[in-house]
């Protein structure tokens, strides 16, 4: 079907031709699919670049056909595949089937999440889902009995936009304090985004004071009360505790409830970083790991991690509506103070939004919370007993227990010294990626280099987990076969 220049505009008049469209790229996913054989091709950036820059953008195909098969040489070649168990290196997961039909509304009807009059029921659909999160964290509803104001939130586009608010609703507390004088801890184990804040903030590097951890990678509540002490005593404000649900590297979960109490002792806002941990909050099984999260003053959820949710879909939850009031500027051509209707416009740091939360209204209305919470609740399961098995190899080191679903290890000959042993494993993963058979991560850790399995596809044996293993083992011998030869 050859589309003239109208039937490119979204319009009742052209139904036809979007549905031609949709379907002929369903059909052209769907074979690509059939023919996927690892999560990777091991393209170098060389080479991709290349493709794309030689594409002359000014004269166009004309037809949907011959754009979809430059598209596959272009990208889906060569993309990598999060539902591949062979993939296990970034939190990036395969996405649920109802959240992918989503999409197709939210593209196509293309509301904007901003003001009440772009969106009507979408700005409902986004409040109740805040509201469902809220409640499942432990805040109390807005309006609830005893409680005049109670809990609020936005969906943003991650967990450091959603974290970035955070620490601008905190600052925003302390306005009566000089910027030089506020300081935020957090565990040396955090994520990054909370030293981004701190500098987009204006607030600076040395703002930050990273605590350390204990012997489960979870901040160490006495060397943060100690840190708390010190700022006091140095004449510095406590402005916020940034505690992690679920750290990048290991998984591992501060002790909330603990860290809450000083939070409350030091009258520092308490936020709770949940990106990767945030999941739980759906589970039946493991729910009490976040204990303590309803003692925060905000909360960050990531739905496009443990959610299973395509990416964005992220959203930043407070425990008391107010605080959004740090975000909110009124336009007369927008959303004016006088206006009528509720605008979501008023508690974001974006103008425009998509209205990614219409995804997980869809997982919850056709699968419902308990399924997406056991495919966490799976995936933890499998990185247990792959952990298991795999500490029981002896030139295999791992770093730690896995508190959810990652497990951060290397290859280690015997006799291998600890620069020899980084070198090798920056190595492997290299080789790994050329392959494109499998895909991990890489961490240092005390300045050394590890590798890391992140398991986050609920479909992936203990059998093809162990196989990655075993592919990083022969790869790291090969290796030290090839130089022991030369």
């Amino acid at each position: 079907m050859s589309l003239t220049p109208a039937h490119h505009l979204f319009h009742p008049a052209h139904a036809d031709a979007w549905a031609h469209t949709l379907t002929t790229g369903i059909d052209h996913l769907t074979q690509h699919l059939g023919k996927v054989r690892g999560p990777s091709t091991g393209t170098p950036p060389e080479l991709a670049a290349k493709l794309v820059a030689d594409v002359d953008l000014d004269s166009p195909l004309g037809e949907v056909g011959p754009a979809l098969e430059e598209l596959s040489r272009l990208y889906l070649d060569d993309a990598i595949w999060f539902h591949e168990p062979g993939y296990a290196a970034h939190l990036n997961c395969p996405v649920v089937i109802p959240a992918l039909l989503a999409e197709l509304f939210i593209s196509s009807v293309n509301s904007s999440l901003d003001t009440f009059d772009q969106s009507v029921g979408g700005t409902f659909i986004e409040r109740h889902l805040i509201d469902w999160t809220a409640e499942r964290i432990g805040f109390a509803p807005t309006g609830a009995p005893g409680q005049p104001l109670g809990a609020d939130g936005i969906f943003t586009s991650g967990g450091t936009q959603s974290n970035l608010q955070a620490m601008h609703l905190a600052r925003d507390q302390f306005a009566h304090v000089a910027p030089k004088r506020l300081r935020i801890f957090v565990s040396v184990d955090g994520h990054f985004s909370i030293q981004k804040a701190a500098r987009i903030l204006g607030l600076g590097d040395a703002a930050v004071v990273c605590v350390p951890v204990d012997e489960q990678r979870r901040m160490d509540p006495l060397a943060l009360e100690s840190a708390l002490e010190r700022c006091l005593a140095d004449g510095l404000v406590p402005m916020a505790v940034v505690s992690t649900a679920g750290t990048t590297d290991f998984g591992a979960i501060d002790q909330l409830g603990p860290i809450g109490a000083l939070c409350r002792d030091h009258g520092a806002w308490f936020h709770v970083d949940a990106a990767y941990g945030g999941g739980l909050l759906a589970s039946t099984r493991r729910r009490h790991l976040l204990d303590g999260i309803e003692l925060a003053d905000s909360v960050t959820v990531d739905y496009h991690k443990t959610w299973f949710q395509p990416v964005s879909a992220s959203a930043v939850i407070v425990r008391d509506t107010s605080t959004m009031r740090h975000v909110t500027w009124h336009a007369d051509y927008l959303n004016p103070k006088d206006a009528e209707h509720p605008n979501q416009v008023d508690k974001s740091m974006q103008t425009t939004r998509r209205f990614d939360a219409l995804k997980l209204w869809l997982s919850l209305r056709i699968m419902g919370p308990d399924q997406i919470g056991d495919y966490f609740d799976t995936v933890i399961d499998l990185a247990r007993e792959v952990h298991d098995l795999v500490v029981q190899c002896r030139d295999i080191e791992v770093a730690a227990e896995p508190g959810l679903s990652t497990l951060v290890f290397r290859y280690r000959p015997a006799g291998a010294c600890p620069e020899e042993v980084s070198r090798l494993n920056t190595r492997i993963r290299s080789a790994l990626y050329s392959a494109g058979r499998s895909m991990v991560a890489a961490t240092r850790i005390d300045g050394q280099v590890w590798l890391k399995l992140t398991l986050l596809n609920p479909m992936a044996t203990t059998e093809q987990i162990l196989a990655i293993v075993d592919e990083v083992r022969s790869t790291g011998a090969g290796l030290l076969s090839v130089e022991g030869a030369a």
